[in-house]
């Protein structure tokens, strides 16, 4: 018998004719029927291929920049000279080491609720959580200084599955790369958007800058429009966070719905990158067992990428200071239209490669050029041949590049290259909880142990490491990905584990 087909294998291609067992796949949580469909889902599933993706890429992304509207305007404000209980540590590093913290608990509770959760339950969950956190910022407006940091914890908790939820929307689909570059780019494009417009609020600005690009020889263009919140002049650092998810609330109703509306996976998507189910414990498990050497691998890079892009993030503002660029105007949007720009064209170009096994190399080699870019750009600018925005524009483009596919392509490709029958919603989450405790962990190193440096120097040196460090994991992890797991392989690796598994959980298997 082939091994693929194995009566064992929960990862058996979707075709297998496999005896009932509680260990192949239909042993996974069965799939719910598909919801009614109304117009609009009717017309996606008949429309032309570019039409679909164009509709899914709208509303998957403004889904998801929307989300962002709740999570960082806050840490567009500085908060001067505030500590943490009279502590060295600054308040503004307490509060988004508080939010991480909430939002790292939901990616473990994600690991979970998002590998299990069925198509009709997910446009409820998406609105209820934004709701949830929402409260939160309205809590953090209104309480003191000293419980702000309690609350912050409590906005981070239930956005950090919203991603999973979106993606679950897009994954398993022949044009999945373009989909999710489209979706990825929400995050690098919405961040300094949503801190823009949180600094328009505390100015008190009569409009609201949604969008602000330097172009070659038309210099800068901007996207702006009036500011509803005028009539309450400047609106303290406090509240901007409260104020800036109320502008954002109606357009992510109009978001969800539209995410609603797009259609399951067509049997042409399940035949090119395996049918995409709910994965219970058990799946869940042996999952990581057959890929530890190179999940570890992948999730240490992961444990350091994340911190990076964090600190970039979060201490954008300070470290613009430093680069003496903090008074030029929509400084943020300026600075991610290129990164954005560059992740989607590089992600978006692997929609063309239908092999999966070279998909998921091309993944990797996109991730490599992104962490040489973090230590070239930095080296740059250190010799002085490059000024201070183009400098926070490379490591952006750099820190991007090796980032993003870790909640997109990359475990979108690997499923697909080798065969598993499951969702890449549990890796990406298994990776994103390593990753914020990566964040978490260097915030408090750099002030309790980097203490003296400012913010830009640290950041300076978290480049080359960064840099070096990830740069030789991912290609190890490559290496063991692309060659030491096909489908042959794997399903005999999947057969042994899930013997052991078996026998362990006392599950009667068929024989």
């Amino acid at each position: 018998m082939n091994l693929s087909e194995s009566p064992l294998n929960p990862y058996a291609p979707p075709s297998s004719n496999l005896p009932a067992s509680p260990l192949n796949q239909s042993a996974l949580p069965p799939s719910q029927s598909p919801p009614r469909q109304g117009f609009v889902t009717r017309w996606l599933d008949t429309a032309h291929p570019l039409l679909f993706t164009c509709y899914a890429i709208v509303a998957s992304f403004s889904t998801y920049f929307c989300m962002y509207a709740y999570r960082k305007p806050f840490s567009a404000g500085s908060y001067h000279d505030l500590k943490f209980l009279g502590t060295h540590i600054e308040l503004k590093t307490a509060l988004v080491t508080s939010q991480l913290i909430g939002y790292m608990l939901s990616k473990l509770i994600g690991i979970k609720f998002c590998s299990e959760i069925t198509r009709r339950r997910r446009a409820l969950a998406l609105v209820g959580l934004v709701l949830l956190s929402q409260l939160a910022l309205l809590l953090f407006a209104v309480v003191p200084p000293p419980l702000k940091v309690a609350v912050i914890f409590f906005n981070g908790l239930p956005l950090g599955m919203i991603w999973g939820l979106v993606v679950a929307y897009l994954e398993g689909r022949r044009t999945s790369e373009a989909l999710l570059a489209g979706l990825s780019c929400s995050f690098i494009l919405a961040s300094g958007i949503v801190k823009d417009i949180g600094r328009n609020l505390m100015a008190g600005a009569s409009q609201l800058t949604f969008f602000s690009i330097d172009l070659p020889y038309l210099g800068q263009r901007s996207l702006s429009g009036p500011n509803p919140l005028l009539s309450f002049g400047k609106i303290s650092e406090f509240w901007m966070p409260f104020a800036t998810g109320l502008l954002f609330f109606v357009p992510l109703l109009v978001s969800v719905w539209m995410l609603e509306q797009i259609p399951q996976p067509s049997a042409a998507d399940e035949r090119a990158r395996v049918k995409r189910e709910p994965m219970n414990r058990l799946h869940r498990w042996a999952f990581v067992r057959h890929f530890l050497p190179g999940m570890v691998m992948l999730l240490v890079a992961y444990f350091f990428l994340t911190a990076y892009r964090d600190y970039r993030d979060n201490f954008g503002v300070e470290m613009l200071t430093g680069l003496g660029l903090k008074e030029q105007a929509s400084i943020f949007s300026r600075s991610e239209a290129w990164v954005t720009f560059g992740v989607l064209v590089a992600l978006g170009g692997l929609v063309f490669v239908r092999n999966n096994r070279w998909g998921l190399i091309g993944a990797f080699a996109i991730m490599g050029v992104g962490t040489l870019l973090l230590g070239g750009g930095t080296l740059l600018w250190d010799t002085g041949r490059i000024g201070g925005l183009t400098f926070m524009i490379l490591t952006g483009l750099g820190i991007y590049l090796a980032y993003v596919p870790y909640g997109s392509v990359l475990f979108d490709r690997l499923i697909a290259s080798t065969g598993i029958v499951g969702t890449a919603v549990f890796a990406i989450y298994l990776a994103d909880f390593i990753g914020y405790l990566g964040s978490i962990s260097v915030l408090q190193a750099k002030d309790l142990l980097f203490a003296h440096m400012s913010r830009l120097a640290f950041f300076r040196g978290f480049s080359y490491f960064s840099s070096i460090m990830a740069t030789v994991l991912l290609a190890v992890s490559c290496v063991y990905f692309a060659y030491f797991h096909r489908h042959g392989r794997v399903a005999e690796q999947v057969d042994a584990t899930d013997r052991r598994l078996a026998s362990r959980e006392k599950v009667p298997v068929a024989g």
